[in-house]
């Protein structure tokens, strides 16, 4: 269950790198260990990631997120916590008790794989878009991203690496654009889903091949030239153009 929880949370910190936003990971709210999934924490400079993923239009200053893996259930008690987590944090991180930041400064996520059947069985979701929803619990609304439902698109990415559903888990895969060398966390990734009988027909050596198609997009011709070495750039070029670059170089 944690490798799941773990996962998720690196990927998100990877997608936030040099934004206005940090991530923080199994945030420790109380003196008996209570962790949130994640934090997901606006500074003081930087812009949001554009676009960001469905679900995620409208950031706060603190974003607390509780996540459920294909494995686990959203439900009510899922949703307890997070607001008993909500309120935790909010005094830790307010100036004082009589002086508490603005509940306008917080959102609260419930992402889960799948559709919380249950849970949707006893509240009314209201369907914002395909996969993203908002719940009234209490005073709070809640948003409510579900991962299998979310469409695919690039902007999707991060969270269809994590629908459970082999087409969309290689959407994903294909179009998540690496800010940090995570393929690591991807390959665990991977091996995570191959354990649990989900087949992957995308591999790591087709993540690695268009990691390097993407690289090389990236760069001008300048850049390109600069990499190789002098047999290698050599090799490339055509007789009748180093003949030409010879009798200039002559001239």
């Amino acid at each position: 269950m944690i490798a799941w929880h773990r996962l998720f949370g690196l990927i998100l910190t990877d997608f936030f790198l040099d934004s206005a936003y940090t991530v923080e990971l199994e945030k420790d709210l109380s003196l008996k260990q209570q962790l949130l999934d994640v934090v997901i924490i606006e500074k003081e400079k930087g812009k949001a990631p554009d676009p960001l993923p469905d679900g995620l239009e409208d950031l706060g200053p603190h974003n607390l997120m509780t996540y459920k893996s294909h494995q686990e259930s959203l439900d009510g008690w899922t949703i307890e916590e997070l607001c008993g987590h909500y309120v935790n944090y909010r005094k830790q991180i307010s100036p004082s008790l009589d002086k508490l930041l603005p509940s306008g400064d917080f959102r609260l996520y419930g992402v889960s794989t799948r559709y919380p059947e249950n849970l949707a069985g006893r509240i009314r979701f209201q369907e914002i878009k395909e996969g993203v929803y908002d719940i009234r619990w209490g005073i709070r609304n809640i948003r409510i991203i579900v991962l299998n439902r979310i469409p695919k698109t690039e902007r999707n990415a991060p969270w269809l690496m994590f629908s459970a559903v082999r087409d969309k888990i290689e959407y994903g895969a294909t179009h998540y654009r690496l800010n940090s060398p995570v393929s690591t966390i991807i390959n665990t990734l991977f091996d995570q889903y191959e354990q649990e009988g989900i087949a992957m027909a995308y591999t790591m050596e087709d993540f690695h091949r268009e990691i390097k198609e993407q690289v090389l997009k990236s760069l001008t011709p300048e850049e390109r030239l600069r990499g190789l070495k002098a047999e290698e750039i050599l090799k490339l070029l055509k007789q009748e153009e180093i003949e030409a670059y010879l009798k200039n170089m002559k001239g």
